[in-house]
């Protein structure tokens, strides 16, 4: 069989949590059939799902069942791994925002959620984010050309930047002139509603920002890149106001 991508890799996995979440009768042999891969790479995808804090059981022998850990989840809410970065990540974000409606009790709800998870995935959460800034909410200048981003673009992004992948992107100058770039999306700024892309350019050779709603396509790439520190990223920020990091 041919070898998967990172991107099928990554959906393949969504779709067996989902799978596994649904708790019909599972086994490796059928969830291989149904993916159209090996078992060997499917009990590879179940190893991941088990290193990413995923407490999956499998019964031994060929054609062994395989289900989750009856005491997995949040009273009877289950969390793939994508969903439990995004929503810890996301209270994180908000308690940055200091909103003094519905949002008082954000730090003891997240500190609860994230001791039900795994040390790997305590670390993560924690990576990601470090990488994200909070700045004042954007000028009614900016606002006056803001659209939200397509979908699809804030998929790619939001993969991209999590698992730490290049990404190909058309991108719109103020001017409306269109040009292809390479960038490895180290960091995010939120001028709320705003979002901005820290990233270093392979077309330029150098760190740039990127506005995400100019992005008009990307394209997720196989390749990794390592997170550059913040002092990097000086110039773009040492007149913006951060909240936090």
């Amino acid at each position: 069989m041919p070898r998967s991508t990172t991107t099928e890799r990554m959906k393949r996995l969504e779709l067996i949590t989902a799978r596994l979440k649904s708790d019909e009768a599972l086994t490796v042999a059928g969830l291989s059939e149904e993916f159209g891969v090996s078992s060997r790479t499917l009990s590879r995808d179940i190893q991941i799902l088990r290193d990413q804090g995923l407490p999956v059981e499998a019964d031994r022998g060929r054609g062994g069942g395989i289900r989750l850990h009856s005491s997995w989840g949040i009273g009877r809410v289950n969390f793939s791994y994508s969903e439990a970065i995004d929503l810890l990540v996301s209270l994180a974000i908000a308690e940055q925002m200091k909103s003094p409606f519905f949002m008082a009790e954000l730090a003891p709800i997240r500190r609860k959620l994230l001791a039900s998870f795994s040390p790997r995935l305590k670390n993560d959460i924690s990576d990601i984010k470090s990488r994200i800034r909070v700045g004042e909410a954007a000028s009614p200048m900016v606002l006056s050309a803001f659209s939200a981003p397509a979908r699809v673009v804030v998929e790619e992004l939001h993969q991209a930047f999590v698992t730490r992948h290049l990404l190909e992107i058309s991108y719109r100058s103020i001017e409306g002139r269109t040009t292809q770039r390479l960038i490895e999306p180290h960091y995010l700024l939120l001028h709320s509603p705003v979002w901005y892309v820290l990233a270093f350019d392979h077309l330029r050779g150098s760190i740039r920002t990127f506005r995400c709603d100019r992005i008009e396509a990307a394209r997720l790439q196989d390749q990794r890149f390592k997170v550059i520190g913040i002092e990097r990223f000086d110039e773009t920020l040492k007149n913006l106001h951060v909240i936090g990091p």
